[in-house]
């Protein structure tokens, strides 16, 4: 019985047209041939289109060329028959026993059936989340994290070396906002306080950091108030501050007032907001190679670097005492500011520098997750990249819409007892990982997302993941019933699978090494999901229709064999987007 030495059928049939190709006329052995999976099975299993792509250079009516190539295509033991279809599409019929000797393919490969070597080893780096460490992560952040993780996996079976990084903004004004929230509630266990600033950290994770500090030192870190309120209205003893200056001018009198103890507060809130965030993505089944510090950037230089390296390029200038990048002349709406005129480098500039730093530790590609309202800030990144000489096309970015909970029909509030937002946590919690994972990726990534929780927790065949874990389920039940041994199966004799369901499940396990490839091409996970729930559905009518338990001995191992290279292509898709196969449900 063959096994590996079966072919992967598209690249299989590509290399015969760019043969007849050849045949007929001068072809590019670098073009790409598309074969497409055509969705009537009266139309054969696969398409193809060169003949339309051909026409024109040869100047030839398409159904005539579709005709050449056909009669110069170079035999294949695979193929039942060739045809001409519509304005020149051609029609690839597979032989049964062609795919019939998948079942053992997937069988002996397991694990690693549906790797392809797409991306031929090249080095690609996937930034998700990189949310700022200023509180715990929200059901907007799990999309991200669902759709960075499940696709850093497709990418990784599709033949990329795949590098996972959260970029960690702990150098800028939010992190300082977040030191000055947890001192002022500090700051009120010694009943030295201020009205709290409206445009502070409001949540109670502020006081129970603040909590944590006063226990481990008590009033070492208390001050007088009129240090603190310096420079602000006199009424900020009574009446909460609620400006960005005011706010900005509080900082400054706290980072003074605290000297040196400033750099603990702040350490202090980053390493507990960051260790959350930590464990609040492990336990989603997400996890990181790199944790990258904007700070570092500043302290290696690579600001510095990469600005001087604009500068060369003749692309800063100045004006009202600021620096600016010339944006506009590589598609930006208007130029941007990199150099405050108080000396500041700005968000951007460190983005500039984090962009260049990824490209000169070596990745061939560098993907950004990033959440829709980022759309408009694309064009000035690569426009910095292209500046700096590096080619922009090698940075992608997959934008990512909010979801949307919706709980008995009605959208869901967004808010929870401390007046915030609905975290990932509590979204995890409510409905467990493995739907919220699922769910997360049933929509393509620049798509709005309507979240029904109540779908989510249902047992039902209208939940898809339940639907496809119940689909694993089933299978690991039959072959428990069964009793047999894994080999068995591996020598059972699968030329008996005849009939048109096991003809078509076949060939929708051919399909799956196809959709990595195509889930990776286009950074589309869902695409993963999707094809989950259509084998999940063969497969329950096949279950519903079919016995397998059969006195026939023969057809008996063939079936169980089938449904066993169901489930483990059931599992390498769930296992792609982060979700369990359970055995049992």
């Amino acid at each position: 019985m063959m096994t590996s030495s079966v072919p992967h059928f598209k690249l299989h049939f590509a290399d015969l047209f760019r043969q007849a190709a050849n045949r007929i006329t001068a072809f590019d052995p670098h073009a790409r041939i598309e074969l497409t999976r055509t969705k009537q099975a009266s139309h054969g299993d696969y398409s193809c289109n060169l003949a339309m792509q051909l026409a024109k250079p040869l100047r030839q009516n398409p159904r005539e060329v579709a005709q050449s190539l056909i009669e110069a295509l170079p035999a294949s033991p695979y193929l039942e028959k060739v045809e001409v279809a519509g304005a020149g599409f051609i029609n690839l019929f597979l032989k049964s026993t062609a795919k019939q000797q998948y079942v053992q393919v997937i069988l002996h490969n397991k694990e690693a059936f549906g790797r392809n070597d797409y991306g031929q080893g090249k080095k690609v780096q996937v930034e998700f989340v990189s949310a700022n460490p200023t509180g715990p992560l929200h059901v907007g952040h799990g999309r991200g994290a669902a759709m960075g993780a499940s696709l850093a996996n497709i990418l990784s079976m599709a033949g990329f070396q795949v590098t996972r990084e959260y970029y960690v903004n702990d150098a800028g004004r939010q992190m300082d906002i977040l030191a000055l929230s947890t001192w002022l509630r500090y700051l009120e266990h010694s009943g030295a306080s201020i009205p709290f600033p409206a445009n502070a950290y409001q949540g109670e994770y502020v006081k129970a950091m603040a909590q944590l500090i006063y226990q481990a030192h008590a009033q070492r870190y208390v001050h007088h108030l009129d240090q603190l309120i310096e420079g602000l209205p006199g009424s900020a003893r009574e009446t909460p501050i609620s400006t960005d200056d005011e706010l900005d001018q509080l900082i400054a009198n706290c980072k003074r007032i605290l000297g040196q103890d400033y750099a603990y507060i702040h350490n202090f809130v980053l390493t507990e907001q960051l260790g959350d965030c930590r464990n609040d993505l492990m336990e989603f089944g997400v996890e990181f190679d790199t944790w990258f510090s904007e700070q570092s950037l500043f302290d290696n230089g690579l600001v510095k670097h990469a600005m001087q390296l604009l500068d060369e390029k003749k692309v800063l200038y100045q004006q009202d005492g600021a620096t600016w990048f010339r944006s506009t002349d590589f598609g930006d709406e208007k130029d941007r500011v990199v150099c405050r005129e108080n000396g500041q480098f700005t968000y951007f500039a460190s983005d500039i520098a984090y962009h260049l730093n990824k490209f000169e530790r070596g990745f061939d590609q560098v993907i950004n997750i990033w959440g829709a309202d980022h759309h408009g800030y694309i064009p000035r990144v690569k426009g910095a990249l292209q500046a700096l000489g590096q080619d922009p096309s090698r940075l992608e970015i997959a934008l990512v819409q909010f979801a949307v909970l919706y709980r008995d029909g009605k959208k869901a509030s967004m808010s929870t007892r401390s007046g915030e937002f609905v975290t990932l946590r509590e979204l995890r919690q409510d409905v467990g990982k493995d739907a919220a994972r699922f769910f997360y990726v049933l929509r393509k990534s620049d798509q709005h997302l309507d979240f029904d929780l109540d779908l989510a927790k249902s047992q039902s065949n209208d939940n898809p993941v339940y639907y496809v874990q119940y689909a694993h389920a089933r299978v690991c039940s039959v072959l428990a019933q069964w009793g047999g041994e894994a080999d068995e199966l591996l020598q059972a004799d699968t030329s008996v699978l005849t009939e048109s369901a096991e003809l078509a499940l076949l060939q929708r396990l051919i399909d799956f090494t196809d959709i990595v490839e195509t889930a990776a091409r286009e950074l589309s996970p869902h695409l993963i999901a999707f094809y989950l729930k259509e084998l999940a559905g063969e497969f329950h009518s096949y279950y519903n229709s079919t016995r397998f338990l059969v006195p026939d001995t023969s057809l008996q191992l063939a079936r169980l064999a089938l449904v066993a290279s169901i489930r483990q292509i059931l599992n390498n898709g769930l296992c792609l987007l982060g979700v369990s196969a359970p055995d049992k449900m």
